[in-house]
């Protein structure tokens, strides 16, 4: 096999371009990644396409693992540690010839020492690196790390287990007692690989219960015993640089992790519940690529509408929606596309959840006096073109943002209303004249997270004539099934749904008049705006997501 670098077989391909590559090479100077890893974290390349030019480049043939059967004999050539490790998976022998799937045909020290310990020649496949993780699981029985941890923990004994008491909980997190640690680490760790958003520790009167959340929804994950609960939340506690003794209050904290050459923030807060302190870590990751406003799930209607409006020399652009619902990627998807060398950037925001490079980013620090507002007024002497504000909470920081717009500033922030209209009527009830409003707001997106259908297993489906009529869907949409890639869900992802108010003179003039949030609504959707729900059906109809999944997220009846 020739023995090229990844970047070198993807320019030959014409997947990439040398700036493309340059960028990549530089992150992963950042995090240590792979450098297919990266790329694909970018957003640049999928796995698949730097799979395709592999194998066309290297002449490497694509199999896929899912369907694959294996004889047990294969497996045995090749101990559990090394396919764990290595993530390669045997899939056939002949002769001395072992063929080996794996999704990096250019990490030749692995298969010169699987060569060397089987004393085999290795005949290369490629396979994405899901794939193989599934087959490894199917095979091998390879469990998630919290699974592997607790059988650790029991097998080394429970009898420290036994003797903890709650008066020995700040002894124990001092001294970092090793099960505590390695249940922790583990959980973190198997929420950043299964890209859970949040982690729930909970105490019942004789169990605990820890639940992540998975593309919006929450899934139980295996729990210790109810013996070991102080001591997670302790160390917990302590890692966030909580307060351990103070049971009895909610507090709030932070930690960062490196898993993978991701960085994950940790925001922790602690609820005293009546059988013990609730734990929820939120888990941001900043080394996370930047979403652009084609890839967040607008339509391309609406999102040349934004565009529009972002191309503005001035005014005040608002995200909306519930607590999770995306509206800060949608920010950072709008501070990309505003992103230039002409442009001075600024932003306040709780916390910095993705870094960008030629945007001036700054977080608030409360017990320091640096609030949104206090860092509004600090921006505005900074000679800013664009300023991003976290988060509208109250009466002061509108204003100052309402007076930027008004003064020769695009200012972008988040607001929580359940739809566009109601932030306009909102501001005015925080205290905004409503002639100020009408002049400094000139966009609001509200949005919702939807669930996508996982297109490896969804499956066609005819509904009956009245609900094709209701909905004004076509004859076929496509409806979840479950298969081993989604864990059974048959949804894999989110997209966001969106609705986009733009002002016009009609709408102005209800504002101005303090008209409600429902005759604004019937005015925007005559000027064309398209209703929540009516994107969410469209993406139903494009086969994007189910109709329940529509119909539960949008509320309709």
């Amino acid at each position: 096999m020739v023995r090229k670098r990844l970047g070198e077989i993807l320019l030959e391909a014409k997947k990439i371009k040398e700036e493309d590559l340059q960028r990549a090479l530089s992150e992963q100077k950042k995090y240590g990644e792979k450098l297919g890893k990266v790329l694909v974290r970018m957003g640049i390349l999928s796995e698949r396409e730097i799979l395709e030019a592999l194998s066309s480049q290297l002449k490497i043939p694509v199999i896929n693992l899912d369907k694959l059967e294996v004889d047990e004999k294969v497996l045995g050539l090749v101990p559990k540690e090394l396919v764990n490790d290595f993530m390669v998976f045997p899939i056939g022998r002949h002769n001395n010839v072992l063929k080996i799937a794996t999704s990096d045909p250019l990490d030749f020290s692995a298969l010169d020492e699987i060569s060397r310990i089987t004393r085999m020649e290795i005949d290369v496949y490629l396979a994405s690196e899901e794939e193989i993780r599934r087959a490894l699981d199917r095979y091998y029985g390879i469990k998630t790390k919290i699974e592997e941890t607790l059988q650790e923990i029991r097998e080394e004994g429970e009898k420290k287990e036994e003797e903890l008491e709650e008066k020995e909980i700040q002894i124990l997190a001092g001294v970092e007692e090793e099960p505590v640690i390695k249940f922790v680490n583990s959980l973190i760790s198997q929420a950043i690989a299964d890209n859970a958003s949040d982690i729930h520790v909970e105490p019942y009167e004789k169990t605990m219960r820890i639940r992540m959340r998975i593309d919006g929804r929450l899934r139980e994950v295996p729990s210790p015993s109810k013996k070991m609960f102080l001591p997670i939340v302790a160390r917990i506690k302590v890692m966030a640089n909580m307060d351990i003794a103070k049971t009895r209050i909610p507090q709030d904290g932070r930690f960062d992790v490196v898993e993978n050459g991701r960085q994950i923030s940790v925001r922790v807060s602690t609820y005293p519940s009546v059988y013990g302190e609730k734990v929820v870590l939120r888990l941001l990751d900043k080394s996370s690529s930047l979403y652009g406003l084609d890839s967040i799930g607008l339509l391309e209607e609406d999102a040349e509408k934004i565009k529009k409006m972002l191309k503005k020399p001035y005014g005040f652009v608002l995200s909306t929606g519930p607590t999770g619902s995306g509206k800060t990627t949608t920010l950072y998807a709008m501070i990309s596309y505003l992103n230039t060398t002409e442009k001075n950037i600024v932003t306040i925001e709780d916390p910095v959840e993705y870094t960008i490079e030629n945007v001036t980013q700054a977080q608030i620090n409360v017990k320091a006096g640096f609030t949104f507002d206090e860092g509004l007024r600090a921006i505005l002497r900074q000679d800013p073109d664009i300023i991003m504000v976290g988060e509208i909470r109250d009466r002061e920081t509108a204003q100052i943002a309402i007076h930027a717009a008004l003064t020769g500033h695009v200012v972008l922030s988040t607001f929580h209303t359940n739809d566009a209209p109601s932030a306009l009527t909102r501001l005015i009830e925080m205290g905004i004249e409503p002639f100020l409003c009408a002049s400094a707001v000139t966009c609001v997106v509200a949005q919702r997270l939807i669930r996508k259908l996982c297109n490896e297993c969804k499956e066609p489906y005819f509904p009956p004539p009245e609900v094709l009529k209701d909905y004004g869907l076509p004859e076929m949409i496509y409806r979840a099934k479950g298969c081993p890639v989604c864990r059974g869900t048959g949804f894999r992802g989110r997209t966001g749904i969106f609705e986009v108010l733009v002002m016009d003179d009609t709408i102005r003039e209800l504002v101005v008049k303090k008209a409600p949030s429902d005759v604004i609504r019937r005015a925007s959707k005559e000027g064309g705006m398209v209703e929540m729900k009516e994107d969410a059906l469209k993406k139903v109809a494009l086969g994007i997501t189910s109709l329940e999944e529509a119909l539960a997220v949008t509320q309709v009846d």
